[in-house]
Order: C-alpha cells, then structure tokens, then sequence
C-alpha cells in the first residue's frame, strides 16, 4: 500500500525491518534540519522575508512543506507573520538581552492591552508582539503593498458579519434623510465628546467636564498647558467643518487638507506645516516603524489611497479603511492620527450613522492597536478595538437617538442665507441686529418666504454661543464685543437679544 510517497513492503526477516526504520527517523530528521535552515534564512534577513523568496533559497523544499515548517514555526513563536496575503513576511522573533532576560521581555514602564476589550484568536500574536519592549521588535519601513494590494468592495478588512453587526448598532435614523442629519441633530453633545476623547487619546488632561465647559461657555480649564486648550478648540472647529460642510465634504485632498490645517492650527513648530505634505521624514515614539521620507512618495500614495477610499461602498469599511492608512501613511509632520479620527466618521456622518467618538477607549490600546499596523502591517487588533469602540459609542448615544427631529425643510434650503446673515449681524455690532435682519430678508427672500426665515435667523442668533461660532466663521472677540453692547442696550432698544 502506499502513505503519501513510500512504498512500504511487508517484512520477511529481521533485515528488512532494519532497513524501514532508519527510513522514518532520517525523514524526521530531514523535516528538522528544513525547519532549522528556514529559521535562519529568516533570521538573516533584516527586514522581514516572503514565502517565494524562502522557497529560491530552499528549491529542495516543496512549497506545501515550507507552509508547513512556517505553521510550526509560528504555533512555537519562533517567527512573526507580519502584513498579509502578498505582501507577508516573517521575521524571527528576537530573544531578549542578558540586560533583560530576567523575564523583561515586555516593556514593564508601561500598562498593557486592557483585559476588559474582548481580543480574538487572530490578534493574539499581534498583542504578543507589539508588547515586546522597542530591542526586541525589528525596525520595518513603509510596505507599499499593504495599500497597493487593497482591492475596494473585493478585500474587506472588515467581515460580512461584522459589517452587519456594525449597521444594527449605529443605525439611527430610519427613513431616507439628507446627508449629516443625524450628526447636526447631535452636534452639541458630540462636539464634547469627540474632541474630548480624540484629544485625551493624545495625552490632553482635560476633563470631560473642562471640555463642556470650554465648549459651550468658554471657561479655560485652570492649571492646564495652552497647547492643551488649543488641541480641543482644534477638534471643535474641525467637527464642525466636517458636519457643516457636509454636502460638499469629500474624500479628496480639499477636505484631509482642510481639516488638517484645522486640527494643527497654532500647535505646530513650523506653521506652514498646517494642511501640508510632510517635507521630512519623522520617527514616530515607542515604534520602530519608519514612514516615507520623501514629499514626492508620500504624494503618490496619499493620491491612491484617497481614490480607493472614494470607490469602497460600505461606510463602515471606508470609515475603518481611512484610519488605517491615514495613519499608517503619516502624510502630515503631526497630528496625523488625529486626521485619522475624524476623517474616519465622515463616511459615518454622510450614512447618517451613528458616530465613532472613541469615548471610553484606553490610550493603552488604541496604541498598542495602531503599533500593530505600523510594525506589521496586520489589522485585526485595531479591528477589535474598533467595533468595541463602536458599540460603546452607540450605548452613549442610544439615548439620544429619539430626540433627533425631522430637518426644518425652510432651515435647510435658507442654511446658508441664515448662516450669512448671522455673520453680518455679529460682525456690525455697532448697527441694530433687528434692523439688518430686514433688511437681509427682504432683498433677498420670497415674499412668501420672508416671516418664516426672518423667525429663523432671529432663534439662531438667539442660541449663539461660543461653542457654536465657528459654523459661522466667527472669532469669540467679534461675539463677545456684539453681546456686550447688546447687553447693555446700546445697539438694541427691543432687548429681543
């Protein structure tokens, strides 16, 4: 009979039993020494090497035993899969130092992965990974393949499964409603919470409460670095950039650009840095991973990465997509994880989705899941924290969800006459706001039309505040000055303001 490729015969004596069995241990020990020269073919490459590339080096080693050898290799933890599909390479796990080897392999100055996030089975190695102190990890570079082999609609990162999963959580708004609806029905409290939690994200010590008091009355926390408070207006303004501008936001370099400028104002050493490509290369803290260096590199692939984003369908997709590569790209000097963020809940805004405000998620692990993407071009840890961080956000929400009413149709074709017309008032604090307000009205809208818009501009301009002049183009000195002098009945005998 045959097993596999040996014929084996039964035995007449002794002699023959002699000869079969040296057979079976020279195989294992064949399977052994393959094993062995594998592992140092991938110890001796410096950044990583590929399946086909082993199999050169080794013809003598079939490609369904080199997958096999690899597997082993892996379930032993003696190699990293690092990337996927194509672009795989493994790399020898390193052995701790002498200095360290009193079980210092992991990094012990900092926390680690919270028990509390749920991890599947296929980011285990991952966690293991980027857990290892900075001496242990090999440095690795940009892999282009890891974008260029990303095929919209065909590769998902996320699963059908998950998609769906996704959907039934943050949908909010049932019937057929125009872009951003559900994302200006809660603009107040998410311009709180998602400029609190993506700053906290970077290190910002204010509280949630000194970002609701900055927001909404203008209280500058006591005690906290001016860069800190400048990080949170940031995030304001860029919210609204996004949520107001929705019918025009789109996945381009107009839109990154702009919001770019607009979360790096006044925190960059070099201001023409603002909206930017990055012009040189940067090194990014506790990774060993190493951007593009050059602006005509990161150019190129910051173009295809837009134009695949443009073409993927699914918003949770897209939204997952963008902070992937957004971040893994780092086409900004700074602030591109922050870039990332948001640019990840516009396709959210745009489905009317519920939004992704990463409230509640650990610095630890939103770090630990983005070194997994720069040192090994692998998703899954940040996939996991993703959907946790997703269902998190729509339980805050959950509560609020009834409360977004139908959109004013008036309001919505007048938006940007009222928004206009606002902006005039505030900006000529020395003229009657009731007066202007006419005047704009009636040179303008359909007599038909005039009562009901005059009602809207005058209810807007009556809940203006600091946490909602920049929709408006407004600096806080223009409306403070324009209130002052309302306050005071100088510029407005009514007192309607």
């Amino acid at each position: 009979m045959r097993f596999g490729a040996i014929k084996f015969i039964a035995p007449q004596s002794r002699h023959n039993r002699a000869i079969i069995v040296p057979k079976y241990f020279n195989r294992t020990q064949s399977m052994s020494a393959s094993l062995d020269s594998i592992l140092k073919s991938i110890q001796l490459s410096t950044d990583g090497i590929g399946a086909a590339e082993l199999l050169k080096q080794h013809p003598g080693v079939s490609k369904r035993t080199l997958q096999r050898q690899i597997s082993i290799g892996l379930a032993k933890a003696q190699i990293v899969a690092v990337g996927h599909g194509r672009a795989r390479r493994y790399v020898a796990r390193v052995e701790p130092s002498s200095a360290w080897a009193m079980g210092q392999t992991r990094d012990r100055n900092v926390d680690h992965f919270p028990s509390q996030i749920p991890v599947s089975v296929d980011s285990q190695d991952i966690l293991e990974y980027v857990d290892l102190s900075l001496e242990a990890r090999k440095p690795v570079g940009y892999q282009s393949d890891f974008l260029h082999d990303y095929k919209p609609n065909e590769t998902w990162y996320l699963s059908p499964s998950l998609r769906l999963q996704l959907k039934k959580m943050g949908s909010v708004v049932n019937a057929v409603q125009p872009a951003g609806t559900y994302s200006r029905g809660i603009l107040g409290r998410l311009l709180v919470d998602l400029s609190w939690a993506s700053s906290h994200l970077e290190g910002n010590t204010y509280s949630l409460l000194d970002t609701r008091n900055l927001l909404e009355q203008g209280k500058v926390a006591r005690g906290k670095a001016t860069s800190e408070t400048q990080m949170i207006l940031n995030h304001r303004r860029a919210i609204e950039l996004l949520v107001e501008n929705m019918e025009t936001a789109e996945f381009n370099r107009y839109t990154l650009m702009n919001l770019h400028s607009t979360l790096a104002e006044n925190l960059l050493p070099n201001a023409s840095d603002e909206g930017r490509i990055r012009q040189h290369a940067v090194d990014i803290g506790k990774s060993m991973y190493r951007p593009l260096s050059t602006p005509q590199q990161i150019d190129t692939e910051l173009d295809l990465l837009l134009s695949k984003a443009r073409l993927i369908l699914d918003p949770f997709e897209q939204s997952f997509f963008l902070m992937v590569h957004l971040s893994y790209l780092q086409p900004f000097a700074d602030v591109n994880k922050r870039t990332s963020r948001l640019m990840a809940n516009l396709p959210l805004f745009r489905a009317n989705l519920c939004p992704l405000t990463f409230l509640g998620v650990p610095e630890s692990a939103y770090s630990r899941a983005t070194l997994g993407v720069y040192e090994m071009t692998r998703v899954e840890l940040l996939r996991d924290l993703y959907v946790w961080a997703y269902e998190r956000s729509t339980q805050e929400y959950l509560a609020i969800k009834k409360d977004v009413q139908e959109p004013d149709p008036q309001r919505l074709i007048w938006r940007e006459f009222i928004k206009e017309t606002i902006q005039e008032v505030i900006q000529h604090p020395n003229e009657e706001p009731l007066v202007k307000i006419v005047q704009r009205v009636t040179s303008v809208v359909p007599l038909a039309d005039q009562s009901s818009v005059q009602a809207l501009v005058v209810e807007e301009l009556s809940r203006l505040h600091l946490g909602s002049l920049a929709r408006y183009g407004l600096r806080p000195s223009e409306f403070l000055e324009w209130k002052s002098l309302q306050e005071h009945g100088l510029n407005n005998p009514s007192g309607e303001f």
